[in-house]
């Protein structure tokens, strides 16, 4: 009777032993809850805010938001103010300090060196980063930069599972670095041809594959299409040997359809981020249908 009693004090305590929580992150886009996947799995919980289908520029706090972010260990986005008009109320609303700032705050951005910086803000010339472009997710090698600051930030937040962390950062390296040759082989034919843009989104991705921007429907960055700005565009678009007008997954793409029926240039709509078309499931999709759907254009 006594060791069966022993045995069920035993078994109460296995039983009723504190089961270590998962670190919660609270992701603003759709690549970097894909990147987080990628290293950590089932060590951690992600809520990602964001969809390819949403302009990350403008995001409601809505509540749901806010209960996650209240939650969060560790809160991971683009940076370079890419989320100004959102995520600072966001923080607030939450009040949760273990992400406002310190190891549980991550910028993308931060990690790497950005393009685009001006020299001075001025308003006047619309939606400008004064720390850079933010979209760092259309260059292989920053992806890859940031992957290794993000491990280290989760080995750094939860030192238990650092093991994990490293071994599958190491698996992501190997297979990113494998594909990142594989990607610029299949880009080749499109070194040196030109495009126009919808948004100042792709300077990352066009530096990375040797392409060059010759126009931008919007007249300044952030400022939608007029009818004058893109009748202005249309000779550029002609002679300038433009192989297509590219636009996001969330943009309106009726301003691109509308020049593209004047010079016979095709409107193109990349994923630009994971979950922007049916072959973007992750990172590496995102890099595959990027690529095939600027090849398809020069067919």
């Amino acid at each position: 009777m006594r060791k069966l009693l022993l045995w069920m004090i035993v078994l109460l305590g296995v039983f009723a032993a504190p089961v270590e929580a998962k670190l919660r992150v609270f992701a603003c886009e759709p690549e970097w809850g894909s990147l987080l996947a990628e290293l950590a799995a089932d060590t951690i919980d992600v809520d990602v805010a964001t969809n390819a289908l949403q302009d990350v520029h403008v995001v409601e706090a809505r509540p749901s938001l806010i209960a996650k972010m209240r939650k969060a260990d560790l809160l991971v986005c683009s940076g370079a103010q890419l989320e100004i008009g959102w995520l600072p109320q966001l923080l607030r609303q939450a009040g949760n300090a273990k992400v406002t700032s310190g190891a549980g705050n991550f910028m993308a951005a931060n990690q790497v060196t950005t393009l685009d910086k001006p020299a001075s803000v001025d308003r006047a010339g619309g939606d400008v980063h004064p720390d850079g472009n933010p979209h760092v997710q259309l260059d292989p090698y920053r992806v890859l930069a940031i992957a290794r600051a993000l491990s280290a930030r989760l080995a750094e937040l939860d030192a238990a599972n650092a093991a994990i962390y490293l071994q599958r950062l190491g698996d992501f390296e190997s297979r990113w670095q494998a594909a990142i040759p594989r990607w610029e082989a299949r880009a080749a034919p499109l070194k040196g041809k030109a495009v126009v843009v919808h948004h100042s989104a792709w300077v990352y991705l066009l530096q990375w594959l040797g392409m060059r921007e010759i126009g931008s429907l919007e007249p300044k960055p952030g400022v939608p299409p007029t009818s004058a700005h893109l009748s202005s565009l249309i000779d550029v678009t002609k002679t300038g040997g433009a192989i297509a007008i590219i636009c996001a997954a969330y943009q309106d793409s009726k301003p691109d359809e509308w020049l593209a029926g004047r010079t016979g240039v095709p409107a193109l709509v990349l994923p630009f981020t994971v979950g922007g078309d049916e072959q973007a499931k992750d990172l590496f999709g995102l890099y595959d249908s990027t690529i095939d759907r600027l090849l398809g254009a020069l067919k």
